[in-house]
């Protein structure tokens, strides 16, 4: 870390802490015992604390070193004021203000205090007040350097304050020699363990205010130049530091462990609006807090008329927020639109409904509604039945004219919240609303095209080659769409003539429903590079073909050539020539389940054929609550950067994104959504992308593409039934420069069991459909039929209203997770290794008991195994009960929680940065010969290591553990056992072993 003497001028931040007002109680007697804790640029400062007050006045200064003035304006100071509970040694939240640099007043400018309101840390907080700052930069103002020299502290008269420290907790000795400085270290340890700093939007407006002369006073610091360095103890903390003469704050520096940054952490929402807000909908939206929305439909108008006619809208009006209807002629004046108005922006007491000419000012009439007297509704209450209003001119007379109305207060439950415009929604532009809709998408049902092309026959040579005798090379060209494969070139063979040759060839292909694609089967004669002739050819429709859904063949047919298409040259040889045909076996396997993501995240293993399906084993409900300290994606003109944030989260067929919250770094959603579930070994993604098509710039740009924010995995198999999981998922990017966090996204989770035993049952089946054993497909065939699949439901997505960019799409089904990446190779291989370290450390034992390096050991050891030398028959109930006795000491230690992604098991944090360059490469590469060169080399030397040892390890299990005969023989009675005892289908333990979570879940 820099050192803080280092600012290229005198400068300094001073922060003046004036006083707070209405103050949340904490301290469970309806008071607080409040203090405020400022942080800039790495340094933190905290002024006295003030015993159960919940208006207290500190009239504090805090003084922060400024590296960079210039920067200045791009810096951000964060208020955070605490209650201190000095029975438990901790803290709780009372709220915090971030503070642009902008904002702050230069020395000798009027310098006024500002009221800003106290804003919440998360979606749970409950918090209300305001706190008074004085922010402005000043030479004159000094910071002095402490006694140990490792911190900094500022003085304030009058009063004694108690001393900072550092944030370990482990230093009893310090602990015990000065009771406050470990009060302070277990309050900052607690807070990097459960704080996360977010970056948050401008908390509201400021409201300049005078303060009282005779109640708040100004405080002279006297203090010296000193610096701020990092500290370290012994036990990992921070050094105490402490004032003299009533010292009012202190400053700790130290480094955030990406430990705590990185990990999982368990919330506490108010799912469901709480238990004293039950309503009909907590059945229904009992996993998200509850949102209070006012309901404006405008329906339609009559008896308008003006001067001209033309076209008329309807106008909205709730305070500063206004909503406008579509045009419709004033003959028709029919919108029938809503308008919803969140309750935390209403600011104003009456809803204001005006009629106006399309392209002029002044409204024809209007209708009010005081929002006292609006309705409350709760679904499944029936719609609130709109009614006849007569409007009102400029002077509040009866004016001509009547509009159709209903206003009413309700939830996000409410159905008209997924169509309705959002007055958070109010600057974006007309062409952008659609985009930032909440919608449910379904992927289209997607099977494999089996395509055996077997022979020809009467195959007439193509004329356009050489006039001389050549050998023909014939080859089958099939095309389904825009996915095209080719058999090899016919071989010549002794019993069959040129014209007549055979393939025998399988090629696979997927084709979603409805059917509108051709199946396109050409035969082509090569007669030279790159230079095919189209000798003949067949066209199928894709929706007359035969659909089979077990392991049976259909019956191959034989097809007519065309062999007279094009021009007119050609078709006045069709006497000339034979009926060619082709021998084909064509069908829609519906036993194979389509894989369109990564195999080990799969969230649906079903068969294409429905009538394959079996029941659904129970439900899963996902709340997504919403996100804290996104990091910003873009630049706006006038607000700064800012991040237009939505979630998008799959699970089998079922695609479902959230509405788009805009201008906000800390989103709520609070939407609920439900999918059945057929298998429990499936995986949820969860992912947030910043919509780029709110800006009105980019709307008609088919270029743009909504950023990666983060995403998240949860396997269902890790979930208890009938649980509630309430957690923040850290958002976590890999970059070509590092792992970054982006933020933390908030979920609520219950996955619902009809049937426990039907579960289990499923442990023990193949995780996928009886197809992919009977008939497996290669690893090629997987990955190549993996991104046509990618491809078909990424085009149909892209089609839909809004459409789902192809960007989201490939994001969410892992396109690139073949690449090759050094990192990912290490991950496993240190997987790998964790998994064989279990028999080596049984091994190290064995050979510290036969060397009697611990002679008690290794005495009872050798006195248990003569005694199970002596009485054999204890050998099998002594293996069982140590596993039982195994099992339940590590039931104890078992996660309590989903796994998240690790970034210490992904080797995120320890990777090189030419590992990371490598990985983010294009393909092919885009990088100089002689970097290529370099890493070609790398992973020729990892390649010759990894073959020196898969050799000495088949050495030594072939030829000197087991005997060659003995190998043999082995191998010959598993080979030529009867074929009653073979299944192609995997036993039903090694099923078990393969549906057992892994920590796949958790890499990067």
């Amino acid at each position: 870390m820099d050192d803080a003497s280092g600012s290229t001028g005198k400068e300094k931040l001073v922060v003046e802490v004036i006083a707070a007002h209405n103050l949340m109680p904490k301290d469970g007697e309806g008071s607080s015992s409040p203090f405020v804790e400022v942080e800039f640029e790495n340094q933190r400062l905290r002024t006295q604390v003030k015993y159960k007050e919940l208006n207290p006045i500190w009239n504090e200064k805090l003084v922060f070193h400024v590296k960079d003035i210039a920067d200045l304006p791009y810096r951000t100071i964060e208020v955070n004021v605490f209650n201190e509970r000095r029975s438990s040694n901790s803290r709780n939240f009372l709220g915090k203000v971030r503070v642009s640099g902008s904002s702050i007043a230069k020395e000798g400018e009027d310098i006024n205090a500002q009221l800003y309101t106290l804003d919440k840390r998360s979606l749970f907080s409950h918090i209300r007040g305001e706190i008074s700052l004085k922010l402005y930069v000043s030479a004159r103002a000094e910071v002095k350097q402490a006694g140990l020299g490792n911190g900094v502290v500022v003085s304030s008269g009058g009063g004694s304050g108690s001393a900072s420290s550092g944030f370990s907790k482990k230093n009893k000795k310090v602990q015990q020699q000065t009771p406050s400085m470990a009060v302070q270290q277990q309050q900052q340890q607690q807070q990097l363990v459960q704080e996360n700093k977010t970056s948050q939007q401008g908390q509201g407006h400021a409201k300049p205010t005078e303060p009282n002369p005779g109640e708040i006073k100004p405080v002279v610091i006297t203090t010296g130049h000193g610096s701020a360095v990092p500290v370290a103890s012994a036990g990992g903390g921070g050094i105490p530091v402490g004032g003299g003469g009533g010292g009012g704050g202190g400053l700790s520096v130290y480094p955030t462990g990406s430990a705590h940054e990185f990990s999982l952490k368990e919330t506490s929402p108010h799912l469901g609006g709480g238990p004293l807000s039950k309503d009909k909908t907590s059945s229904t939206y009992d996993l998200v807090e509850q949102m209070q929305y006012l309901y404006v439909r405008v329906v339609k108008a009559k008896d308008i008329s003006f001067f001209g006619g033309g076209e008329i809208v309807a106008e909205v009006k709730l305070g500063n927020y206004r909503g406008v209807t579509k045009r419709v002629n004033s003959n028709n004046a029919e919108w029938d639109q809503v308008f919803a108005f969140s309750k935390d922006c209403i600011q104003s007491s009456m809803a204001e409904i005006f009629v106006k000419e399309s392209n002029k000012d002044d409204f024809l009439g209007r209708v009010w509604f005081d929002l006292n007297e609006v309705p409350r509704r709760v679904p499944p209450d029936s719609q609130l039945a709109p009614q006849w209003y007569r409007m009102e001119d400029k002077k509040g007379d009866k004016a001509k004219g009547e509009v159709m109305v209903s206003v009413w207060f309700g939830t996000q439950a409410d159905e008209a919240f997924a169509e309705a415009w959002h007055s958070k929604a109010a600057n974006v532009h007309f062409d952008g609303l659609c985009s930032i809709k909440s919608k449910v998408y379904l992927s289209p049902k997607l099977w494999y095209l089996r395509v055996s092309v077997i022979e020809a026959q009467d195959i007439i040579p193509g004329d356009k080659g050489p006039a001389m005798m050549r050998f023909p090379e014939l080859s089958a060209k099939v095309q389904v769409g825009n996915q095209v494969l080719r058999t090899r070139t016919a071989a010549a063979s002794m019993n069959r003539s040129l014209s007549n040759p055979y393939w025998n060839e399988d090629l696979l292909f997927v084709v979603a429903e409805p059917f509108e694609d051709y199946l396109l089967v050409s035969v082509d004669d090569r007669f030279g590079p790159g230079r095919d002739e189209v000798v003949g050819r067949v066209l199928l429709p894709v929706g007359a073909i035969e659909r089979r859904t077990d392991e049976k063949p259909v019956v191959s047919r034989w097809f007519n050539l065309d062999n007279h298409f094009g021009s007119n040259s050609a078709e006045s040889k069709l006497v000339t020539r034979f009926g060619s045909r082709i021998h084909l076996r064509v069908s829609l396997d519906g036993g194979y389940h389509v894989l369109d993501e990564a195999t080990m995240y799969c969230s649906d293993v079903k068969p294409t054929a429905k009538q394959l399906w079996k029941p659904h084993i129970g439900v899963l409900e996902m709340g997504i609550l919403g996100a804290t300290g996104l990091m910003p994606m873009k630049i706006k003109e006038g607000k700064g950067s800012t991040t237009d944030a939505y979630c998008v989260a799959k699970y089998g067929q079922k695609w479902v994104r959230t509405r788009t919250v805009v201008d906000s770094l800390s989103p709520k959603w609070n939407e609920q959504y439900t999918w059945e579930v057929f298998d429990p070994c499936t995986v949820v993604t969860v992912g947030v992308f910043d919509n780029c098509r709110v800006d009105k710039n980019m709307i008609n740009n088919s270029a743009g593409r909504d950023s990666r924010i983060g995403k998240v995995r949860i396997r269902l198999s890790t979930l208890e039934s009938d649980r509630v999981y309430t957690h923040s998922y850290p958002l976590l990017m890999l970059h070509n420069t590092g792992v970054k966090k982006m933020g933390e996204l908030h979920l609520a989770l219950r996955f619902s069991c009809a049937n426990m035993a039907n579960m289990l049952h499923m442990y023990t089946l193949p995780l996928l459909p009886k197809m992919h054993y009977v008939h497996p497909l290669s690893v090629n065939q997987l990955e190549g039929l993996r991104y046509q699949a990618m491809n078909v439901v990424a085009s149909r997505l892209s089609r839909a209203e809004p459409p789902l960019g192809r960007e989201v799409v490939e994001y969410m089904l892992d396109h690139d997770s073949h690449m090759w990446s050094m990192r990912r190779s290490k991950a496993n291989f240190f997987r790998l290794m964790n998994v064989i370290s279990g028999f080596v450390a049984m091994g190290r034992w064995v050979e510290s008991m036969r060397s009697w390096q611990k002679p008690v050991y290794s005495t009872l050891f050798l006195v248990f195994f003569l005694l199970l030398v002596a009485l054999p028959e204890l050998i099998v109930p002594t293996i069982l009960l140590y596993l039982a006795f195994l099992g339940l000491w590590q039931y104890r230690s078992r996660p309590r929680h989903p796994p998240h992604m690790d970034t210490r098991l992904s080797h995120a944090e320890s990777v090189y940065p030419d590992e990371l360059d490598e990985e983010f490469d294009s393909f092919p590469t885009s990088r100089s010969a002689d970097i290529v060169r370099m890493r070609y080399d790398r992973l020729r030397s990892v390649a010759g290591r990894i073959q020196t040892v898969v050799g000495d390890m088949a050495t030594q299990v072939g030829f000197y553990a087991v005997p060659i005969r003995v190998v043999a023989a082995l191998w010959g009675l598993y080979v030529l056992r009867p074929p009653r005892f073979r299944s192609k289908l995997p036993s039903r333990a090694l099923s078990f072993f393969r549906r057992l979570p892994s920590k796949a879940d958790s890499l990067l």
